[in-house]
């Protein structure tokens, strides 16, 4: 079995690489038929409602109540304009570390791409859920995925999704959960 994206497709499906040959058989073909935006529009008709960096620190804060109880405090949660899929970064979590007086103090973050304030809450949670992970798995392992599917069971298939909306991001351009004012 071919899992190779043929090299015509590869811009078009790069954040799917990966996936076998069958999938993105079926994907190509609701991109042929503009089906994309209206399957995803079909199974998540509204986005959250998590608008401001307060809102989407709680929202954080919650997760890591339930599931990382022992984990390192965070210090800082944001949406980040900065943040760019073309980079591949969907979020990012980062340790600062600062020297105050005689000790070391070590302060986490967490950045979400602003992309992700007009998505539905079960995009918003693979996200926050993958970078929640990395606080206590730092590589992309069987441990970091185990730990991501025991926070959201569906975390694969929402990553798929998620990979699933950037690519019609980048092949019809047109946000699909606008929202005013955001």
């Amino acid at each position: 079995m071919n899992n190779r994206v043929p090299p015509s497709h590869a811009n078009t499906l790069r954040y799917l690489q990966g996936y076998p040959a069958e999938t993105l058989a079926q994907v190509e073909s609701l991109l042929a038929q503009d089906r994309v935006a209206d399957w995803l529009l079909k199974k998540y008709p509204q986005a959250h409602s998590v608008r401001t960096d307060r809102a989407l620190f709680d929202y954080v804060q919650a997760l890591k109540a339930e599931y990382l109880r022992s984990a390192e405090p965070l210090n800082k949660v944001m949406f980040d304009a900065k943040l760019h899929v073309v980079k591949n970064a969907l979020g990012t979590h980062t340790t600062v570390s600062r020297v105050q007086g005689n000790k070391l103090k070590a302060k986490r973050e967490i950045r979400v791409a602003t992309l992700f304030k007009t998505v539905p809450d079960e995009f918003l949670r693979m996200i926050t859920v993958h970078e929640l992970a990395h606080i206590k798995e730092h590589d992309h392992d069987k441990a970091f995925y185990k730990l991501c599917t025991h926070m959201e069971p569906r975390y694969h298939q929402l990553e798929f999704e998620v990979r699933l909306y950037l690519t019609h991001l980048e092949t019809a351009g047109a946000r699909l959960w606008e929202v005013a004012g955001v």
